[in-house]
């Protein structure tokens, strides 16, 4: 059996000069990767099954006999971790199974049902006004990601939260390094004692404190942790997943629609004329960026067959959303943009059990910023030639460092 040497081309690989940040494979790349369930090395140097075609990959996240749990032994880790480094999941239920994820996951799932975020979308709607009132100072020219990508997510999930936004610099820091697959082993685990350590501690203060404030952190303090139903630990776990994935995701996805969008100058027009065409046009924006690109892994615990193939149990396996997104039995004319396209089976924020609790939130976001640019802004145009965009090469969650623009 031939196994392709996955550490020498990255399924995202870096962006040069020459590459488009908004192409994720060249042709040669996409025939090597795409297809047929194959064997691939890991940059660990294990090995794990790819599974790139949308029905397999939506049947690799949704069959109950793959696990989430990174600390089964043989788990597909994407990246090495330090030795004795002990395998800490207290509430991030991303990487729990069955009862034990349900659980948790149950205790957020009315905080982000589709009806509970139009109730916040005024909060959105300021938060995103003020971030444009900030672009509109700083230039023109200004920073898009500085002034608007960035601050929009982190400044709304904080006040969700009940996290101080005056510390998202701590946070934002942290957060970056425990997605970035190069990141040292030992830094890695200084930023998550760091980050956890500041968010017991905030923790602990609601709890004490018998806080009314109405966030989420302290609402879960009353209503769980005083019942006895959450350890404050696991409510921690829950805070820093909540507090990574409330803003690295979306704010990569504000920074590489706009680009996109600007290359398109009718449908960034239409935005503001015609808004009511936003939420399809969203939908089109995830399935084309897919930015969560180095894959969702799985370990097999017991024996499945996706696409034919035979996975045993004790093997890992990696889903990639990116590549799904982009099958042609699925999507017509896949590598194209259509803000037109009817692309709801994107797999963007996941599938089954584990699929991101957060996505209508995300979507409200990525909505109201958009339309808001398009609106105050224009005639809003690149600063600099894309293919000299910083770009988040190592990084998990692909994404833009800056986004020169000037109107």
């Amino acid at each position: 059996m031939t196994i392709a040497p996955l550490t020498d081309l990255p399924l995202w690989p870096p962006i040069n000069l020459d590459r488009d940040p908004l192409v994720p494979l060249d042709a040669a790349e996409r025939h090597r990767f795409s297809g047929p369930v194959t064997r691939v090395r890991l940059p660990t140097d294990a090995t794990a099954w790819l599974v790139t075609r949308h029905a397999d990959v939506r049947q690799l996240l949704r069959h109950p006999g793959f696990s989430a749990d990174l600390s089964r032994p043989g788990f597909p880790l994407l990246r090495r971790v330090a030795p004795g480094t002990p395998s800490d999941r207290r509430g991030g239920f991303i990487r729990m199974d069955g009862s034990e994820h349900s659980r948790l996951r149950r205790m957020l799932t009315a905080e982000f049902m589709i009806k509970n975020v139009r109730r916040i979308e005024p909060l959105i709607q300021q938060t995103v006004d003020r971030a444009l009132d900030g672009l509109r100072d700083a230039g023109p020219p200004a920073d898009l990601v500085a002034h608007f990508a960035l601050p929009v997510p982190s400044m709304v999930i904080c006040h969700l939260l009940g996290v101080p936004y005056a510390d998202h610099d701590f946070f934002q820091q942290r957060s970056r390094t425990l997605i970035d697959r190069d990141a040292p082993p030992d830094r890695v685990q200084l930023h998550v004692r760091e980050l956890r350590d500041y968010l017991h501690r905030l923790v602990e203060t609601k709890v004490a404190a018998g806080d009314r404030t109405d966030d989420l952190l302290s609402r879960l303090a009353r209503d769980r942790v005083d019942t006895g139903e959450l350890a404050v630990d696991e409510l921690v776990g829950m805070a820093v997943l909540l507090l990574i994935a409330g803003h690295e995701t979306t704010a990569n996805m504000i920074g590489l629609s706009t680009l996109l969008l600007l290359r398109h100058p009718a449908r960034y027009a239409a935005l503001r004329d015609d808004p009511g065409h936003a939420d399809g046009l969203v939908d089109e924006l995830l399935r084309y960026l897919s930015i969560v690109r180095t894959g969702l892994p799985r370990l097999a615990v017991q024996d499945v067959e996706i696409g034919g193939q035979l996975i045993r149990a004790g093997e890992g396996a990696i889903g990639v959303l990116s590549l799904a997104n982009r099958d042609p039995g699925v999507f017509d004319a896949a590598d194209e943009f259509d803000p037109y396209r009817q692309a709801q089976q994107h797999l963007a924020f996941g599938f089954g059990v584990h699929q991101c609790i957060g996505q209508p939130l995300a979507r409200a976001e990525l909505r109201v910023a958009l339309v808001e640019l398009a609106r105050r802004f224009p005639r809003l145009r690149p600063g600099t030639e894309a293919g000299r965009l910083p770009t988040r090469d190592t990084s998990v969650v692909f994404g833009l460092d800056a986004l020169p623009v000037t109107w």
